[in-house]
């Protein structure tokens, strides 16, 4: 198993991709405003949200500062 650290603030940018992407789904599949605008918003930030979630999960992926079992973490 492998572990990442990571920044407040960069916590904080992964939520926020994800809100952005969960809202934007939302808005897509929600009744309250009509067609046109429903869509218009929930595309955006689906967009959004997604688009910013790759370069994000990237960044983590690529640390060099990951552990791997054979330094002692236990379970």
């Amino acid at each position: 198993m492998m572990e990442r650290t990571l920044s407040i603030p960069e916590l904080i940018l992964i939520a926020g991709t994800r809100v952005a992407l969960g809202v934007g789904i939302g808005l897509l599949l929600a009744g309250r405003l009509s067609r046109d605008q429903r869509r218009a918003a929930g595309l955006s930030l689906a967009l959004i949200g997604g688009l910013t979630t790759v370069p994000l999960a990237m960044a983590v992926m690529g640390r060099k500062n990951a552990t791997d079992e054979r330094t002692g973490l236990a379970a």
